[in-house]
């Protein structure tokens, strides 16, 4: 049996594996390609460098999110309920991620410290997705008429405690649904056309 291609996809599978058995101090280069069978010089080609490919995984993680929650922000139907499935799916997806795999999720947030502009293109994205949802709210008349570009910052920085990483541990506390509920009902009501 021939041996499987070495694409940049399976170095990044790879690179999480290692990353998960040896945390993000130790992990090398040298790790990953004795995983994947190849020289480090073969994954050089497909990434510059250690960097390189830390950020590759980093905005491979992070691209997930995006991918899932693009689905509410460009349904149709009315905004509400696709702002609360939003932030629902936001929510849980950050849960899932840090109570499934918690390795990984300390191992990421190590990454993410380390790659800023990963992470601020991904603030930017979740942002954008916002944005367009409230903008179809008020252009449908369901939403007061704000600006949709300020007002999706506001609503992506009033729910933090519920998708910022540095709130994790408050996320399977006992109360933690309730608290969700309430803040995405606040934020609702002070959208909505009276």
């Amino acid at each position: 049996m021939p041996p499987e291609t070495l694409t940049p996809a399976r170095i990044l599978e790879t690179t999480e594996d290692v990353l998960r058995r040896y945390g993000p101090a130790k992990a090398t280069v040298v790790d990953v390609a004795r995983a994947l069978g190849v020289s480090h010089g073969s994954v050089y080609r497909h990434f510059g460098s250690k960097a390189a490919l830390r950020e590759a995984v980093t905005q491979r993680w992070l691209d997930q999110s995006h991918t899932a929650l693009s689905a509410f922000a460009d349904a149709e139907g009315p905004a509400e309920p696709r702002l609360r499935e939003w932030l629902a799916g936001l929510f849980a997806a950050k849960r899932h991620k840090a109570g499934d795999d918690p390795e990984l999720f300390a191992t990421y947030m190590v990454l993410v410290g380390e790659n800023s502009a990963v992470v601020d293109r991904h603030i930017e994205t979740m942002i954008e997705q916002l944005a367009r949802i409230v903008e179809g709210g008020v252009r449908d008349g369901e939403f007061i008429a704000v600006d949709p570009a300020p007002t999706a910052r506001a609503i992506w920085d009033a729910t933090n405690r519920f998708h910022d990483p540095a709130y994790a541990a408050e996320w399977f506390r006992p109360g933690i649904d309730a608290a969700f509920e309430a803040v995405c009902d606040l934020v609702l009501r002070g959208l909505r056309r009276a």
